[in-house]
């Protein structure tokens, strides 16, 4: 299903693949706290409207996907030929369904850790979730990639700007800023999948209510995420000199992020509903964090610091995938230690880590020596010189 190559070298910009291992690094380490009650204020995704730093690991990758988007399609002269529509098309069908593999892998090890037998842990599909992280990046990769190719390159600023006006409107007129079930992203999730299928949350009144933060309605606005991606790749590709990529890169990621910043006070900033001003806003971020990358790494030649998320960078999916599958193993391995049943992550927080450093600092070296395992991993695939992709 994956077929190995290795990465083009040529005019290729080291700060893409850095910045691409800082945010699948980052995804991997908020994901995988010690304990989720002693996890630091700054790890936490707002409950609602707001944005705190863990908010942003998620968009800058898909950001930096749409960056990668337009080098990949530069092949096929962004025209919709055969070959290239194929390639988007089976690619956003392997991510979905690789996420969506992931996710049942999950409730299979969940399921054998109750003491469920296989076929009975293995069959819960009646529940399981449809969408997901991967599932998301799937179908905002499909639908930009094939809107690239369908449509000419200077209206896709005007498409960005539609699909960010008209999502604040449905929001707006939806009830789309409201932390229910009313809510209309929640009501077309429902309607399309069930509430077997989604996400469950808590609202600030601590009612559990089916929500999905990567929900199916607020997938058009991560559409315009990929796009502003592609669009910065544009510019980088056009602007030959590093310099003047810097200067455009924070120019136009002041815009973005002012834009985003200011506009809040009428369109919340907020991940769950993914709204405009949140596009906005972390796309502006990510754009300045890369004209900063740039200008360190590819300028002044100063990546030794950097080592250590290329490994991450150059097989972000594969890593990512693998920590998945480690997660859910440690969380749901059984150990006996002295005559109690205790998992794997358990025994390493628990006993291990938590009694010397303490609560919230033992969650949080537990999360660094989870990235460290998973860097062994895409470490020895880098040194193989093995880059796997979809």
């Amino acid at each position: 299903m994956n077929r190995i190559t290795s990465p083009d070298k040529s005019g290729r910009l080291l700060s893409l693949d850095i910045l691409r291992g800082i945010t699948i690094a980052g995804m991997i380490m908020v994901n995988n706290p010690g304990s989720w009650t002693y996890a630091y204020a700054p790890f936490k995704h707002a409950h609602w409207h707001g944005l705190t730093p863990t908010d942003l690991v998620f968009p800058f990758f898909m950001f930096i996907m749409g960056v990668s988007t337009f080098m990949s399609l530069r092949k096929f002269n962004f025209e919709p030929s055969k070959t290239a529509v194929w390639k988007i098309v089976r690619r956003t069908f392997l991510i979905f369904v690789i996420g969506l593999a992931l996710g049942w892998f999950g409730q299979l090890t969940r399921g054998l850790a109750s003491g469920e037998p296989f076929g009975v842990a293995a069959s819960h599909f009646d529940t399981l979730r449809i969408l997901g992280v991967l599932q998301r990046l799937a179908l905002a990769y499909g639908f930009a990639a094939l809107t690239a190719v369908l449509v000419k390159g200077k209206l896709l600023p005007w498409v960005v700007g539609i699909l960010l006006l008209g999502y604040y409107l449905i929001l707006r007129f939806g009830k789309g800023f409201e932390m229910s079930e009313e809510n209309i992203i929640a009501v077309v999730d429902k309607a399309l999948m069930g509430t077997s299928h989604m996400y469950k949350d808590t609202t600030p009144e601590g009612v559990r209510i089916a929500f999905e933060p990567e929900g199916l309605l607020s997938t058009l606005p991560s559409v315009a995420h990929v796009l502003i991606g592609f669009l910065s790749g544009k510019l980088i590709v056009e602007n030959k000199d590093n310099h003047t990529r810097v200067e455009k890169l924070l120019i136009w990621g002041t815009i973005l992020a002012f834009s985003g910043l200011l506009l809040q006070y009428g369109c919340p900033i907020n991940k769950k509903i993914w709204s405009s001003t949140f596009v906005l806003t972390t796309t502006g971020f990510a754009a300045q964090l890369l004209g900063l990358l740039i200008w360190i790494i590819d300028i002044h030649q100063k990546e030794r610091w950097s080592r250590f998320f290329h490994a991450f960078g150059v097989n972000p999916l594969i890593v990512y995938v693998f920590a998945g599958v480690m997660a859910n193993l440690v969380a749901n391995i059984r150990l006996n230690w002295q005559g109690e049943i205790i998992s794997v992550k358990g025994f390493i927080y628990e006993v291990l880590l938590r009694p010397w450093a303490g609560d919230y600092f033992g969650s949080l070296l537990y999360a660094l020596l989870f990235i460290t395992f998973c860097w062994l991993f895409g470490y020895i695939l880098y040194r193989k010189k093995i880059y796997i992709k979809l």
